[in-house]
């Protein structure tokens, strides 16, 4: 996405929880609980990734974009492909997209990043000023 601002990764958080995890201070039932609707809008929205997952190691997992605003009404709290997410960047003034990466097998989920989209301060979008000039009858 070109125009992505306030972008926040989630990654020491992650890194921290599998840590806790593999001491055994964070049960697999506290790491795994993905809800049934993050399941299957892996499954159907979520785009594939290269990594395998860190709790089970034998599935890659899918990045699943959820995406929230005032604007958004209806839309609000629905999951949506990339293609979607370009479609709507340039349709809203402004939304937030949170990234979560999910294992379809062990139902391991985590929030891996959060940002902006929309056309509110974009620089294309900003509203142009012309200047008008009044002629007078003697001109």
């Amino acid at each position: 996405m070109q125009n992505q601002r306030q972008v926040v990764d989630y990654a020491l958080r992650r890194r921290a929880l599998l840590a806790e995890f593999r001491t055994g201070r964070v049960s697999t039932m506290d790491v795994c609980d993905a809800t049934p609707q993050l399941l299957q809008a892996a499954k159907f929205h979520g785009t594939p990734d290269t990594s395998p997952c860190p709790v089970c190691g034998k599935h890659a997992l899918s990045q699943v974009s959820w995406v929230y605003g005032d604007e958004l009404k209806h839309v609000a709290g629905s999951a949506r492909k990339p293609e979607e997410l370009e479609r709507m960047a340039s349709r809203f003034a402004e939304f937030t997209v949170y990234v979560v990466e999910v294992c379809r097998a062990c139902a391991w989920n985590h929030l891996v990043l959060s940002y902006v989209l929309g056309t509110a301060g974009s620089p294309e979008t900003a509203p142009r000023t012309t200047r008008t000039t009044r002629r007078t009858a003697g001109q």
